[in-house]
Parts: C-alpha cells; sequence; structure tokens
C-alpha cells in the first residue's frame, strides 16, 4: 500500500490518508485482515506526527474499515456491504456536486445535465454490449 500525501491540498493529512487507505480497502487492494502499518512506521514512512496517523486510523475504525488491536497492530475488517454503498454513494455524490459547480459557470441547467447523464449511460450501455 502507497500514501501519497500533499501538502499543497485543501485537505487535511490525516484526511489524505484515511481516504487513500478507505479507496484502497473498497477497490480491493487490500484485503480482509491484512495489515496496515503501525501507526509509528506509517508516520515516520511519510514525515509526518504520529497524531496524525493516529487520526487517520481512529476515525477509519470509527467507519468500520480497520479494527486495532493493542500491541499488534491495525488490520482491515470484512466490508459491510451497507458500508461499501454508502462510501460509494459519497463518492457519486460527491462527483455529482463537481459537475453541479461546474455546470452553473457554463449556464447549465437541471435539462441540460440531466439530457448529458443520459447520453453518458446510453454510451456505456452501447459499449458493454460491444464487448
Amino acid at each position: 500500500m502507497r500514501v501519497v500525501l500533499s501538502n499543497s491540498s485543501q485537505v487535511p493529512l490525516y484526511e489524505q490518508i484515511k481516504e487513500q487507505i478507505g479507496a484502497a480497502i473498497l477497490g480491493g487492494d487490500l484485503g480482509e485482515g491484512d495489515a496496515l502499518p503501525s501507526v509509528r512506521a506509517l508516520a515516520r514512512d511519510l514525515r509526518i506526527s504520529v497524531i496524525t496517523t493516529t487520526r487517520a486510523y481512529t476515525e477509519l475504525a470509527a467507519e468500520g474499515f480497520i479494527a486495532t488491536v493493542p500491541g499488534k497492530g491495525a488490520f482491515v475488517q470484512p466490508l459491510d456491504r451497507e458500508l461499501v454503498r454508502e462510501q460509494r454513494v459519497r463518492q457519486v455524490e460527491a462527483g455529482l456536486q463537481t459537475a453541479l459547480d461546474a455546470a452553473r459557470p457554463a449556464g447549465l441547467g437541471r435539462d441540460d445535465l440531466v439530457e448529458m447523464l443520459d447520453t453518458l449511460i446510453q454510451a456505456e450501455q452501447h459499449e458493454s454490449v460491444e464487448q
């Protein structure tokens, strides 16, 4: 697992860590029972505070992605289907918000956006039929 941080991002470092590890779990790069680097090792590798990595791990645990075992480390939890669905819904909402933010200055309204979405869905369905 590789975590890449950006100091120029508006997103706090702990949130960047949390998002990248969460994405690796949801994407299957990290599977159930896989061990994560220790808080100290990750902090050392990323050259950041242990407090920052601790916060990321704490939030991942609170969201059900990982479990921490004192003296043993942090491990990926079995994926809860509802948790996975909720995370994906949040990703879709974020993408739609980005699209909406771009549409406003372009003068695109609801009907324009719905038409664009329908076109994209039809194109995707057409591609899957051809394959």
